[in-house]
């Protein structure tokens, strides 16, 4: 009867915690399906351009807190910007666009040339037009390759995950405009 009693006792208590565990008020197992999650991960690979321009009357980036005056030489530590930056399919500016770069800069090392960066890729062509591809993270500017990890994405890139590597095809030191090769190699 004792023997009874405890297994009846510890099969309670184990279904009590497994309750406890699933049903906590603040999280749930949910079906993919209910979020419109139809298919199998797909890992790609994509190549976009983004001419950003500094200058000129219709500027794609605009620094709109400037660096602390002890910095302004060297590191432009402080300053923030935004951008609004045409994404193409090649490295010339007149190249087919595809989508656009809108998010945030900042200037976040008093030793050496750092952004801190948060990027939104939203597309416009074909299947991907209106999904998005999220991205943040340190760039030194110094280094040739710079990666970033992609945090997530909307319509198309719900979930997604990868990471980012970009490179400084063209800088012009006197107007800071430039291009830059953005490949990103995307799970979603």
């Amino acid at each position: 009867m004792a023997s009874h009693f405890l297994k009846s006792l510890l099969l309670l208590s184990t279904y009590a915690l497994t309750i406890s565990a699933e049903y906590t008020g603040f999280v749930g197992t949910l079906d993919p399906k209910s979020m419109g999650i139809h298919h199998k991960k797909t890992l790609s690979h994509f190549r976009f351009y983004w001419h950003e321009v500094f200058s000129g009357e219709n500027p794609t980036s605009v620094r709109i807190i400037p660096s602390l005056p002890k910095y302004n030489a060297t590191t432009t530590f402080g300053s923030v910007g935004i951008f609004d930056t045409p994404l193409t399919v090649g490295p010339e500016v007149y190249s087919k666009v595809v989508g656009k770069a809108e998010g945030l800069f900042a200037s976040t090392s008093q030793t050496q040339f750092d952004l801190l960066l948060i990027y939104n890729f939203a597309l416009t062509q074909g299947k991907y037009n209106g999904s998005t591809i999220t991205f943040t993270g340190r760039s030194p500017l110094s280094e040739k390759v710079r990666e970033l990890p992609i945090v997530g994405g909307s319509g198309v890139f719900k979930f997604a995950t990868g990471y980012v590597e970009s490179r400084t095809l063209s800088f012009d030191p006197q107007t800071r405009n430039n291009t830059v090769q953005f490949d990103v190699y995307i799970y979603y």
